[in-house]
């Protein structure tokens, strides 16, 4: 059984040009900087007519080794956090299956204790 991280955008008007070249760098510079090759990265679903007011949306697959889920989430989450930034005015869901992942405006989307060295260092030994 695997666990994913979903993210999605949705507002009653759509990107602006300025807002999807937003969208389309922070895709593209999150790819760049990916560290992981044999794990999944950013991922964004292609629009759908069927849901007008979704603006962005994807999701992730976590890693099956318990090592390499922290520095995915930790990344993946960085890029999220970016793109609401560039996309005012949208309503965010940000979850891991049932569990929302909670908003801070200073540190972006995050797990409680997830950015501490300690818990980091901690989870190598599993």
């Amino acid at each position: 059984m695997s666990v994913s991280l979903y993210y999605c955008a949705s507002r009653a008007t759509p990107l602006t040009d300025s807002e999807t070249a937003a969208v389309e760098r922070i895709a593209a510079a999150h790819r760049a900087s990916f560290p992981y090759e044999d794990q999944e990265s950013l991922y964004l679903y292609d629009s759908d007519d069927s849901r007008p007011d979704e603006v962005v949306a994807g999701s992730t697959k976590m890693p099956f080794d318990p090592d390499m889920v922290l520095p995915v989430l930790n990344h993946v989450l960085g890029s999220v956090s970016e793109l609401r930034r560039a996309l005012p005015g949208a309503e965010w869901r940000v979850h891991m299956d049932d569990l929302d992942v909670p908003w801070d405006d200073t540190q972006g989307y995050a797990f409680p204790g997830m950015r501490d060295p300690d818990l980091a260092t901690g989870l190598g030994g599993l």
